[in-house]
């Protein structure tokens, strides 16, 4: 008699075990949406976890060593841009850690800061330009030289974009903000249009928690579109950046 309910005990002790095991997971994936927003803004989250473990770049901890153009930080008449005034320039890069996300780069607001797949690191160029940079605003610099906490100096560069102004580059790669994120410490703009990521101090993709592919906000609206739409806008938009 003991051994039979023994015999049926152990079954559920196991049932019991893999439920526990699911709950536990449901949670852990809950808490990778940004600070702000609910998991239920992302979608199905399993869906996030399956893309993160099948990322190449997943369990990388930096990509790999690129060999930096020598002319990517000095082009041809970078020294006839005009200076960009200090509300515009980004003056520190600090790296640093938020909650969920792990380890990120911030400005000396705490604004963290992105990368764009469709740039280049090798060499160093910026394909976010036009409605793109309204979206997605490059972290812009007059000499290239911002003060640096826990990121190496050495991995700071600058690279001209299309309208003359120079932006700061990770080991590489430009580097933007988000007008999606409106406090120190947010990253919603992690995994927009697929091509967006949190970039480390190392300059690699930070994919510690990648949620659903999501659009973008719309580009902000001057006063003349706003009354013609009736839209403020900001909700969102079908923009491929």
């Amino acid at each position: 008699m003991q051994e039979s309910l023994e015999g049926t005990l152990v079954p559920e002790k196991r049932k019991l075990m893999v439920v526990g095991a699911a709950i536990a997971a449901a949670f852990a994936l809950s808490g990778c949406a940004p600070t702000g927003y609910d998991a239920a803004d992302y979608g199905n989250a399993q869906e996030a976890a399956d893309a993160g473990a099948a990322s190449p770049e997943a369990t990388s901890t930096a990509d790999p060593i690129a060999q930096a153009d020598p002319d990517a930080t000095e082009p041809p008449g970078a020294d006839a841009v005009t200076d960009l005034p200090e509300e515009q320039i980004t003056a520190k890069l600090v790296g640093s850690e938020v909650k969920r996300m792990g380890e990120v780069i911030e400005s000396e607001e705490g604004m963290v800061l992105y990368r764009f797949d469709d740039d280049g690191d090798n060499p160093s160029k910026s394909n976010c330009n036009g409605e793109c940079a309204e979206i997605w605003p490059p972290a812009l610099t007059n000499d290239g030289e911002p003060e640096v906490d826990g990121v190496d100096q050495e991995l700071v560069g600058t690279v001209t974009r299309a309208d003359g102004t120079k932006q700061l580059t990770v080991k590489g790669w430009p580097v933007y903000f988000y007008i999606g994120d409106k406090k120190a410490g947010q990253w919603k703009g992690q995994n927009v249009g697929g091509k967006w990521f949190v970039i480390k101090p190392d300059g690699a993709k930070n994919l510690t928690c990648l949620p659903p592919v999501s659009k973008p906000v719309a580009p902000p609206k001057d006063d003349a579109e706003e009354s013609e739409s009736g839209d403020a806008g900001g909700a969102g938009s079908d923009y491929s950046y």
